[in-house]
């Protein structure tokens, strides 16, 4: 006999717990423990189980069978003993018995989380949806008595996730169909952003206990949040079937449908949220928001006075009363912003909106523009801490892209892809006029501007995930690798993702995603037909106009004067890279040609996109379409030039970001002639 199981090692009760530790990682073990409890005490019923238990888990579900099967008839109230003889059952293939055995454990001690779960589990491999999810159903609401689930939340609660992700994993190893598991990890997998792995988890609960709610919910967020609106909203309305009255879900449905780009039902969303909860300021928000995009702009500014009135220390509505670049705020609210950031309690999220909104406040009064500054600054400094930005990283990225994309990538990928001539994307920095061209181009009869699709960076997400390293694999590499005719596949899923967005049936449309100039390579190799158009500013007025913006998500390098520079220089470096080996592919647009001459840069950008002449691309900002980003208010009006040169009172603080212009600044609009040696060498790494 093992030393491990000798006879009992302080008592009965100190070696059936002994016994009962050795079931979970060494039933051979336990077996022994048992035997020797029952040598030292015949019969003995926790003995018994046990033994029971352990001849289930090392593969004896005959033994265990006749053993419990007689426990169960001397202890006939015993829930554990029915549960442990249900799963003996099912072991041996006795469907039925097994779920008689497990209904008699359940109803004996209702709030036992194991016996549901096998319960669930052995409903749901029977077919019977309906059972399991009742079981699953009450597995859930009993697990707050499960001792691992309650330790790996506790994990989640103080935030250490590695220990939490080790808990849950082995609890899923063990047993698959853990519903509440499953959820836990999915919660633990979203905060990590590893979204996809999220909503698999999450899906895979679904499955088992379609009415799980709290995981449905989750799924619509996390599918809200991976930019797959139209899935996000059947769950939510499937959430409403069964919670009418929930406010939260409600919100939710205003929120996605904005996204979806039907902005009348989202603010009658909005409304009748807010007709039975007036103070919650932040659906204020989101409804100044949606009024915002819709061009209501005046009701906009109300709802986010009204949040403010509610929560002055909302720094959120603050940024976004600045963020429409047409309103400008009065003594009193430059006042009521300064008391806002004296407060010692006021949280870092809080703090940078009020520092961005009193840098614009300031700005506009034009009297102390040293003061302004500062305020930028210092909300800039919050928001990197929040952001970290690896600019070394990025440029790697950056040749990495150039060294894949060769004349020769291209010339094997002849005629591949999808051919459908539908998209014309508007790529760039953003803060360059790229929502200009967009507004002007979605004024002809012909194209529909659409928003900032994320359709292309999901992709790349895509294509990393097929390495299995997502996490560490470059999707130039994969993309590489594919076969010709994945390529079109691709395109045609670009096609499927961004057809939501596409209400109006035109034959072109507008995909205005500033950074997907870093993905030239993907959209061309998978998109041979799109148009590509680049919008370019001078550097230093785009790099400040970035440096002014505190945006909803993303754009990391921005919120740093050196790091913007760096990332502008390699934009240019990159596209002067895909002008080389893509000769006329691209079209450029000069922000300041445009302001200068803009009937010949619309006619040369029509001619680009095989479209004839429209003179309603001239009154562009006659256009009632939704504009769904921070120079929304700014394309409703007449093109302007008081903003080509407002960076010029910020010249005094802009030193970093000409260091790291480099070349790039002197040249403009120009490219300097060796950009790649002059940028770390990046052409020779070609």
């Amino acid at each position: 006999m093992s030393v491990e199981a000798q006879a009992p090692v302080a008592g009965l009760d100190a070696a059936l717990a002994h016994a009962l530790r050795l079931l979970e990682t060494r039933p051979e073990l336990a077996a022994e423990q048992a035997l020797a409890i029952l040598e030292a005490a015949p019969g003995h019923p926790g003995g018994e189980l046990v033994l029971g238990m352990a001849e289930t888990a090392v593969g004896d579900a005959a033994g265990a069978v006749r053993r419990l099967a007689a426990l169960a008839q001397a202890q006939p109230g015993s829930a554990m003993t029915w549960l442990a003889l249900g799963r003996a059952q099912a072991a041996q293939g006795e469907d039925a018995q097994a779920q008689a055995s497990m209904e008699r454990a359940v109803a004996l001690q209702p709030a036992l989380p194991g016996a549901w779960l096998a319960l669930a589990d052995l409903r749901f491999s029977r077919g019977d949806g309906a059972g399991a999810d009742a079981a699953y159903l009450q597995h859930v609401r009993h697990s707050v008595r499960d001792p691992v689930l309650m330790a790996a939340a506790d994990a989640l609660a103080r935030g250490d996730l590695p220990d939490a992700e080790t808990r849950l994993r082995a609890r899923l190893s063990a047993q698959p169909g853990d519903v509440a598991a499953l959820r836990m990890l999915a919660e633990l997998g979203a905060r990590l952003g590893r979204n996809e792995e999220a909503i698999a988890l999450l899906e895979q609960a679904l499955a088992r206990a379609p009415g799980f709610d709290a995981a449905r919910q989750n799924y619509a967020g996390l599918l809200n949040r991976g930019n797959r609106h139209d899935e996000a909203l059947v769950e939510v309305d499937r959430l409403l079937e069964r919670a009418p009255d929930s406010q939260s879900l409600h919100n939710l449905r205003a929120v996605i449908l904005g996204k979806l780009g039907d902005f009348e039902a989202a603010i009658g969303a909005y409304e009748r949220v807010l007709a039975r909860v007036p103070g919650q300021w932040q659906v204020w928000l989101g409804y100044g928001h949606a009024l915002k995009t819709a061009g209501r702009t005046g009701d906009a500014i109300a709802a986010y006075r009204r949040a403010i009135a509610l929560n002055p220390g909302f720094g959120g509505a603050w940024w976004s009363l600045a963020n429409l670049k047409t309103v400008r705020f009065d003594a009193a609210d430059i006042e009521a912003m300064r008391t806002q950031l004296r407060r010692a309690d006021l949280d870092d999220d809080a703090r940078l909106h009020f520092e961005f909104a009193l840098g614009k406040a300031l700005e506009d009064t034009g009297e102390d523009d040293a003061a302004a500054f500062a305020h930028y600054a210092r909300g800039n400094a919050l928001r990197r801490a929040q952001l970290p930005y690896d600019a070394a990283l990025a440029r790697e990225r950056t040749r990495r892209a150039i060294r894949t994309y060769t004349r020769e990538f291209f010339a094997e990928r002849a005629g591949a892809g999808c051919p459908a001539p539908d998209p014309i994307f508007v790529v760039g920095m953003p803060r360059a006029g790229s929502t200009l061209v967009e507004q002007i181009l979605a004024s002809h009869p012909q194209v529909e501007g659409t928003m900032e699709l994320p359709a292309i960076i999901a992709i790349t997400r895509q294509l990393r995930e097929r390495s299995g390293n997502p996490e560490t694999t470059s999707y130039h590499d994969v993309l590489a690798a594919l076969p010709r005719a994945e390529l079109a596949e691709l395109g045609r899923d670009y096609l499927r993702r961004v057809q939501p967005q596409r209400r109006e049936g035109r034959p072109l449309f507008i995909d205005k995603m500033p950074n997907n100039f870093a993905h030239i390579g993907l959209i061309h190799a998978i998109l041979p037909n799109a148009k590509i158009i680049d919008a370019r500013r001078h550097p230093l007025a785009c790099c400040f106009s970035n440096f002014k913006q505190h945006f909803a998500r993303g754009q990391a390098f921005s919120y740093d004067l050196a790091d913007l520079g760096h990332y502008y220089a390699d934009y240019v470096m990159l596209m002067a890279h895909f002008d080389a080996v893509l000769p006329g592919r691209i079209h450029r647009v000069f922000h300041e040609a445009m302001v200068e001459d803009t009937e010949a840069q619309v006619r040369a950008l029509l001619d680009y996109c095989g479209l004839p002449f429209d003179a309603r691309c001239l009154r562009f900002f006659e256009n009632p379409r939704a504009v769904r980003t921070a120079s929304s208010e700014q394309v409703r009006r007449p093109i302007y030039r008081e903003g080509l040169a407002q960076w010029r009172r910020f010249e005094p603080w802009l030193e970093p970001l000409k260091q790291a212009l480099g070349p790039v600044l002197e040249a403009y609009p120009a490219v300097p002639p060796d950009l790649g040696a002059a940028q770390g060498g990046a052409r020779g790494d070609c």
